[in-house]
C-alpha cells in the first residue's frame, strides 16, 4: 500500500505580526488555576468579587457579570423596557450584535449614521429618527473612543428615552475625565479577547439603579429568585427554596473567568498606556500620507482597542492593501462593519449612512497589543508606506 503524499505547507519568509494578541500570562493561569481547584467553577465568589472590583474602578454603585457583551446588551434592554414593536436607534457603523440584540426582543433596529471621525453617533444624526415608537438608543463607543453621552441623553431624556451605552471596547477609555460607560444609566461592556481586559468570553453590565441591578442578576439565572450560590451558601439549602417570577435566561460567567477577570483589571493600566504609546507611533509616522489614524475626541480619551486607519480617496484599495500587508507576513483587518449592509438588515436603513459606509469601505485595523515590538511595529509602518506611496 503506498503511502498518501503529505502536501508541503509554504513557511513565510518572516514572522507573522498578528492584529491582537491578549496580555495572558502565568498570573492568569494561576488563578483559573486555583479556581478550579477550589472546587467552585461555576458562578460564585470570585463572580462577585469581579462584579465588586469592576464597578469600583468604574465608580459605580452596581456591576453584574454575565456571560458576554451581546447577553448584557440584551438584559440592557429589557431593563430599559424595550418590548416588541418598540424601535431603538443603534449605529449600523458597529459589530452586528448590537442591532441583533434590539431583534432579539422583537424590536425594531433603526439605523443612524456615525460621526466620520469618531464613528460614534452625534445626537444630530440620531434626531430624526426619534419617534413615538423609540423607547431607547444605543451609543457605541467604538473601538474604544468614548462616545458624547451628555449630548445624547440632552436630547433623549426629556422624551423619556433611555440611553444604554455600548462598552464593549471601552475598558480604559476616559469620558470627561471619569471611565467611559461610568456615567451611563445603563451600560454594557464586553471581555472577548480583541478587547484589552479579557476573560476569554464574558461581559458585564453596570447600572445606577440598585432595583434593576437586582432584577438583572435574577434574570441571567433563569428568573431565579435566589442565586444558586446563595442556597449553596445556605445551611442545606433548605431555608432558601427559590421562585420564578419572570422568564429568565443563561447568562452565567463562570469563577473561572471572574478569577481571571480580576488580574486582568489590575493590567488595564499598562495596558491602555502601552497601547496608547503605540498608536501614537503610528500617527507620527503616517503623518502626511493621507491616511487618517483613528484619534481622540476632545470630550474624553480612547484606549485604541482598535487602531484603525482611513485610507485617503485615491489611494491604494483596501482589499489591495490587506494583501500587501498578508504578503509581508502582517495580518491587518477589514475596518468596522457596517450592519445595514449585511443580509439580515438589508434595505431597511430609514436615511442615508454615508460616513458609516465610507468608514466600513476605506479603513483597515492595524496590528496593536501589548506585546507588539518596536521593530515589528517599525515592519507594519515600512510596508504601508511602500503601499501608499
Amino acid at each position: 500500500m503506498s503511502e498518501v503524499p503529505v502536501p508541503e505547507v509554504p513557511v513565510p519568509a518572516v514572522p507573522v505580526i498578528p492584529v491582537m494578541i491578549p496580555w495572558l500570562g502565568e498570573e492568569e493561569a494561576d488563578a483559573a488555576a486555583d479556581a478550579v481547584r477550589s472546587g467552585w467553577v461555576a458562578q460564585g465568589p470570585r463572580v462577585a468579587e469581579f462584579e465588586r472590583a469592576f464597578a469600583e474602578h468604574l465608580g459605580v454603585p452596581h456591576a453584574v457579570a454575565v456571560s458576554s457583551c451581546t447577553t448584557a446588551l440584551h438584559l440592557a434592554l429589557i431593563g430599559a423596557g424595550v418590548r416588541p414593536g418598540d424601535e431603538v436607534v443603534v449605529p449600523s457603523f458597529s459589530f452586528i450584535a448590537t442591532a441583533n440584540a434590539v431583534t432579539y426582543l422583537g424590536a425594531t433596529p433603526v439605523f443612524a449614521d456615525v460621526d466620520a471621525a469618531t464613528g460614534n453617533l452625534t445626537a444630530e444624526s440620531v434626531e430624526p429618527l426619534l419617534g413615538g415608537r423609540t423607547r431607547a438608543v444605543i451609543a457605541v463607543d467604538q473601538g474604544g473612543v468614548p462616545v458624547d453621552l451628555d449630548a445624547l441623553r440632552a436630547l433623549t431624556a426629556p422624551r423619556g428615552i433611555t440611553v444604554i451605552e455600548d462598552a464593549a471596547c471601552a475598558a480604559g477609555s476616559l469620558y470627561r475625565g471619569r471611565p467611559a460607560g461610568s456615567t451611563a444609566e445603563i451600560a454594557a461592556y464586553s471581555f472577548h479577547p480583541r478587547k484589552l481586559l479579557t476573560t476569554g468570553e464574558g461581559g458585564m453590565v453596570t447600572c445606577q439603579d440598585g432595583d434593576l441591578a437586582a432584577r438583572l442578576r435574577r434574570l441571567r439565572e433563569h428568573g431565579m429568585s435566589v442565586s444558586a450560590a446563595e442556597r449553596h451558601a445556605a445551611a442545606g439549602g433548605a431555608s432558601l427554596l427559590e421562585t420564578y417570577d419572570e422568564i429568565g435566561f443563561n447568562y452565567r460567567m463562570t469563577d473561572i473567568q471572574a478569577a481571571i477577570g480580576l488580574v486582568q483589571l489590575r493590567k488595564l493600566p499598562a495596558l491602555v498606556a502601552r497601547r496608547r504609546e503605540l498608536a501614537a507611533r503610528y500617527r507620527r509616522s503616517l503623518a502626511g500620507t493621507g491616511a487618517r489614524l483613528v484619534a481622540d475626541p476632545a470630550h474624553g480619551r480612547g484606549n485604541v482597542q482598535s487602531c484603525w486607519l482611513l485610507l485617503p480617496d485615491g489611494a491604494i484599495g483596501r482589499t489591495e492593501l490587506l494583501e500587501r500587508l498578508a504578503a509581508a507576513g502582517i495580518s491587518a483587518r477589514r475596518g468596522i462593519m457596517a450592519a445595514h449592509l449585511e443580509a439580515p438588515y438589508k434595505g431597511t436603513a430609514r436615511v442615508p449612512l454615508p460616513a458609516t459606509e465610507l468608514l466600513a469601505a476605506r479603513s483597515v485595523i492595524l496590528p496593536l497589543y501589548h506585546a507588539l515590538t518596536e521593530e515589528q511595529q517599525d515592519r507594519v509602518l515600512a510596508a504601508l508606506h511602500r503601499a501608499l506611496g
